[in-house]
Formats: C-alpha cells, sequence, structure tokens
C-alpha cells in the first residue's frame, strides 16, 4: 500500500524530510517504523526512543499498535504540550 508519512519537529529534523510517500507492507505502525528504520540509518536516529514518539493516522490519535489497514497518511511527532 502507498502512504504519505509526515515528520514533526526534531523528528522531521532527525530524517531530513518534512514528508514523503512510501510504499510498505506494515501490518501496524511498529511495522511501519521497524520498515524506515531498515531503509537508513537516520530513520533509526528518529525513532531511537519509541516512548517519545507520538503518531497519527489520517490524522487521528494512535499507537503503535495500530494496523496500518486502508491508512493514507501517518504522522509522527514528539508530544505535545498544553498551556
Amino acid at each position: 500500500m502507498r502512504v504519505q508519512v509526515l515528520y514533526f519537529s526534531w523528528v522531521r529534523e532527525k530524517v531530513g524530510l518534512p514528508k514523503e510517500t512510501i510504499d510498505t507492507e506494515a501490518k501496524t505502525v511498529a511495522d511501519l517504523i521497524l520498515e524506515l528504520c531498515l531503509k537508513d540509518e537516520r530513520y533509526k536516529l528518529a525513532f531511537s526512543s519509541l516512548d517519545v514518539i507520538r503518531v497519527a493516522l489520517d490524522q487521528e490519535l494512535a499507537d503503535l499498535s495500530s494496523p496500518m489497514e486502508a491508512v493514507k497518511e501517518v504522522a509522527f511527532f514528539p508530544p505535545m504540550t498544553g498551556g
């Protein structure tokens, strides 16, 4: 399946891209992250601490075990703070 992947804040800085379109066989968000980390060292750096990564699937907050079925857009970002 083809998905648009968006990177925000320091995740974008580490990956070096604001967004990209990729073809993936990932069944879950965790599978997608693994595919990305196998692709290039910069993804390993960006996803080295998964406890500080948040994800949204088609603009809805999700978690790493969320299924990727029928997803068109994945966004990765650090935790948000309010105030």
